[in-house]
């Protein structure tokens, strides 16, 4: 969830016009210290004599030189340059980051040592993944500690190399914000939709002040006015991507009360929310549906220790599609690392189960938040920063039961970005169309966008090479980079694939007592067509010790090397050797009754051994093979007619070259 941007209203009038004074610097700390990052960064910049401008604050020329003078004033520069790139971190401002953690990473007080890694995560959030992996490496090479940033770091540089990779090979999504006032000032994010109506929520100004709030840590204070920019959950009706919509708050009671992500139980007598105030834990209420009254839904009533544990949070909470469980977020004890995603059961009278952690296949040491769970297709998708990805959160989906998980698989680009992705909720029942929350198109907060799976299909018939029918029940395996697809043909031979890539393809057909197969489509041939067909796909019958001759594999008159054509030919053989990684096989070579009996056999065996040593050449491994000539021993027509006539037909045919299978 992004930090939402502060309106900054009333302060301290003698440190607006300061060049380099403690009040800037004091009222910056206050502001950082609450967490409000955006009003600590402008007064970092009052500190550091830097006025923002309509794109950003800039470093100014020669700021760098100015920090390396030795003077009184350096050990402050120093340190409101690198509060300045956690301020912008911190809310998101991951360009302003980038520029102050590049000064801050060269001061050689050991205090800053983190700036290199701030640096380099902020270059991967600006998608520049390979400057990001250099940094990243400059880092460990200067941090000799074993802690969680050298490990986050090596992390990191993973998430780079997979997001180049998505980045070659995008998935096949169409992502669009929606163009409309649902994604106003502030946050807009948790979309969910029930019946007619779409909920989310938002930190868009509520258009109040007046009232005074005071600010403080343990040196200075800080008055302003009340901040506008509060969490509260919005409704529209019809359809959120029209231009036009009406949009309304929900009333939710609660004085002084922030809610969120708003989850509702199918029997539409049970809704959830997130709810806190600005510095309480946040906690999980249920609102129950109030009938015959002009209230849609009662009070929040908090949950109990089951879901919410004292001195801990609980947020967003998610009702499977069957009613059995509350999955949510929550950092209380027993968790992997920080934020974990936990599930309670629901009982048939309502009643909430003890939670149950979704275990270390889901969950890592960094954060795990919104669910989504289809119960239908036994789908989880969630969002986590704590595995390899794109950056920040990223969504990853995992298939499971809540007994056991399949390791979660990276949606990819363009479903994640290198910001942060989050909260997941369907338009179809297979989760083919849906709303996503992300800030990849802001500086500083999530905005909601419409997402939806494309597909490509892959189809085609298997046929047997010699008879050309159809093949019944070969298997057919499709596999990516990342996945992989099977599928069984029917009686006419057909198979039929829908995928949601467009990188290359590798396509296996397998059948018993043939030899396998296998296709490759490029990423160029993948563009080119919403529909591949491969109708000529045929599979080659063998048996074990029976001979299959290599037609038109020729030689030189009296003589073993293998003519150019031939080589071309025996690329045939080799094909089928790559395909068939286990077989094993005998190649041999047959002479007519022409000569005697020892040079036919020498020279077949030349011959035998030039065919298995190109294939050598060619990368088969020489234990896979052996070369036998047999001469003139094993005719498969007669040399001479029965009147004593040479036959030339029948000596063709004896000179020839085959290869068996010895070894499956």
């Amino acid at each position: 969830m992004k930090t939402k941007i502060l309106l900054i209203l009333c302060l301290f009038a003698s440190a607006a016009h300061a060049q380099f004074v403690t009040n800037n610097k004091r009222v910056a700390d206050v502001y950082f210290q609450n967490k409000e990052y955006y009003a600590a960064s402008e007064y970092y910049k009052k500190a550091l004599q830097i006025e923002a401008d309509t794109s950003g604050s800039i470093v100014p020329y020669g700021f760098k030189n100015k920090i390396k003078e030795e003077s009184p004033k350096r050990e402050e520069y120093e340190y409101c340059v690198f509060q300045l790139g956690e301020s912008s971190r911190k809310y998101k401002n991951f360009n302003d980051a980038e520029k102050w953690y590049e000064v801050s990473r060269d001061f050689t007080n050991p205090k800053y040592i983190l700036s290199a890694f701030w640096y380099a995560e902020s270059l991967r959030a600006n998608q520049k993944f390979k400057e990001a992996i250099r940094a990243f490496n400059v880092f460990l090479d200067k941090y000799n500690v074993k802690d969680s940033y050298s490990a986050k770091a090596v992390e990191e540089i993973a998430s780079c190399r997979f997001a180049l990779s998505e980045l070659r090979y995008p998935r096949m999504f169409s992502v669009n914000k929606l163009k409309n006032e649902i994604n106003d000032k502030g946050s807009n994010y948790t979309p969910t939709i029930k019946g007619g109506n779409f909920y989310f929520t938002s930190s868009r100004p509520l258009h109040v002040g007046g009232k005074k709030e005071v600010l403080s840590d343990q040196n200075a204070k800080v008055t302003r006015k009340e901040s506008p920019y509060l969490n509260a959950i919005y409704i529209t009706s019809g359809n959120p991507l029209k231009e036009d919509v009406t949009i309304r708050k929900a009333t939710v009671e609660g004085k002084e009360k922030e809610s969120a992500a708003p989850a509702f139980h199918p029997n539409g007598k049970i809704a959830f929310i997130t709810s806190w105030t600005g510095q309480g834990n946040k906690k999980i209420y249920q609102l129950n549906a109030m009938t015959g009254t002009s209230k849609d839904w009662s009070a929040p009533v908090e949950l109990g220790s089951q879901i919410n544990v004292k001195g801990f949070n609980a947020m967003q909470p998610f009702v499977t599609k069957d009613g059995k469980y509350l999955i949510f977020a929550s950092d209380r004890p027993g968790g992997a690392g920080k934020y974990d995603l936990w599930y309670a059961a629901i009982h048939i009278d309502g009643v909430l189960g003890t939670a149950v952690n979704m275990g270390s296949v889901i969950n890592t040491p960094e954060d795990e938040e919104a669910p989504y769970y289809n119960a239908a297709t036994k789908r989880l998708l969630f969002s986590s920063n704590g595995k390899v990805g794109m950056g920040g959160f990223d969504f990853f989906e995992s298939v499971g039961d809540f007994g056991q998980w399949s390791e979660p698989q990276n949606l990819g680009y363009p479903f994640n970005s290198s910001k942060d992705d989050l909260y997941f909720t369907p338009v179809t029942d297979n989760d083919s169309e849906g709303y996503i929350s992300s800030d990849r198109e802001s500086v500083c907060c999530l905005e909601v966008f419409h997402i939806r799976r494309e597909f490509l299909f892959i189809k085609g018939t298997v046929l047997d090479c010699n008879t050309l029918k159809p093949l019944s029940g070969a298997v057919i395996t499709l596999a990516d980079s990342v996945q992989q697809f099977k599928f069984t043909t029917d009686d006419l031979g057909r198979y039929t694939f829908k995928v949601n890539s467009n990188r290359y393809f590798k396509l296996t057909a397998e059948k018993d007592k043939y030899f396998s197969k296998t296709l490759t489509f490029n990423h160029g041939q993948m563009a080119q067509r919403d529909t591949l067909f491969s109708p000529e796909l045929c599979l080659t019958p063998f048996e074990i010790d029976k001979p299959i001759v290599l037609k038109d594999v020729l030689y030189e008159f009296n003589k073993a090397e293998l003519t150019p054509d031939s080589k071309e030919k025996l690329d045939h053989l080799y094909t089928i050797m790559v395909d068939n990684p286990t077989i094993e096989i005998e190649l041999s070579s047959h002479t007519d009754s022409k000569g005697s009996d020892a040079y036919n056999l020498d020279l077949s065996e030349r011959r035998a051994k030039s065919c298995v040593d190109y294939l050598i050449e060619k990368g088969i491994a020489t234990n896979r093979m052996t070369s036998k000539g047999y001469g003139e021993t094993r005719p498969v027509a007669p040399n001479e007619l029965p009147n004593g006539a040479d036959n030339p037909d029948g000596r063709a045919l004896n000179r020839r070259t085959e290869f068996k299978v010895t070894k499956k």
